[in-house]
């Protein structure tokens, strides 16, 4: 399958009343049921580039870069919940612009944040999120030693230590992702990798209570190859959402929308289209 990258530079911006502007880049397609997809921690819209233009065989597709990463800007005194702000007014923005209601689809710290963001716009339709449920692992020193690392400047040392350590990838693929082109780029978001770590341990903004009491529907989607802590997760907190289900993907691991593309999509649409 060939892949289809974006438009070189944003479809549009969205200022944030902190001065940070959240760029939104657009995969096309049609449809009048828009979706926004909302990378994780050490990416950007990027990450979306082998299951984005599957999605936009059938619907309009939308990828944001998170403040701080890709073409978005940053401000003083970053927070989650600024983060998850900026997903609820880029989806109300989409919304008002076509006149329809956004599904959102995030990995990781996306999902999270998609989550939190639908508890504060009605913009929001519906939400998948692959493995950002709150985990019961417990933290260990990971972010200080995430924190030395950046003191250092060892920036190729930290990816690998968060690689390793928090998505749980073994060798292998971490020998194959330093040697892809992509390893250089992700090695810059160092500085955002230890905030939002810090984030996911202690802000209350997106933890289980909070995640809690969203009431959209929620697929949570999770690799059978990735470490235990993630369906744990994902259950835990299914028994709790309003209306929620989890779905496993066979042989996966964290990165499934680029190892299990065709399976990864097939979920994510067929939610979507219930």
């Amino acid at each position: 399958m060939a892949v289809i990258e974006p438009t070189d530079f944003p479809a549009f911006r969205v200022p944030r009343p902190d001065g940070a502007s959240i760029a939104v880049f657009s995969y096309g397609g049609t449809g009048a049921r828009p979706v926004l997809l909302v990378h994780g921690a050490a990416g950007d819209h990027l990450t979306w580039r082998v299951v984005a233009p599957m999605l936009a065989a059938h619907r309009r597709v939308l990828a944001m870069d998170r403040r701080g990463h890709g073409a978005s800007g940053d401000a003083p005194g970053w927070s989650i919940e600024l983060e998850v702000a900026d997903v609820a007014a880029v989806a109300t923005l989409i919304a008002d612009a076509s006149g329809a209601l956004v599904d959102v689809v995030g990995h990781s710290l996306g999902g999270r944040t998609a989550l939190a963001a639908s508890r504060l716009t009605p913009s929001i339709r519906r939400v998948v999120a692959y493995e950002g449920a709150p985990s019961d692992r417990p933290p260990g020193d990971l972010l200080r030693r995430l924190e030395a690392l950046l003191a250092s400047g060892d920036l190729d040392a930290l990816l690998a230590k968060f690689m390793t350590d928090a998505v749980g990838m073994p060798p292998d693929e971490l020998a194959a992702f330093r040697a892809s082109p992509m390893w250089a780029q992700r090695i810059a978001t160092g500085p955002t990798i230890v905030r939002e770590v810090e984030a996911v341990q202690e802000s209350p903004a997106i933890g289980a209570d909070a995640l809690a009491a969203v009431t959209n529907p929620v697929l949570q989607l999770v690799g059978s190859a990735s470490p235990s802590w993630f369906l744990r997760g994902a259950e835990a907190l299914d028994a709790r959402l309003a209306e929620g289900r989890v779905e496993v993907i066979d042989g996966a691991r964290h990165g499934a929308h680029h190892s299990h593309a065709a399976a990864f999509t097939a979920r994510v649409e067929a939610f979507l289209d219930a």
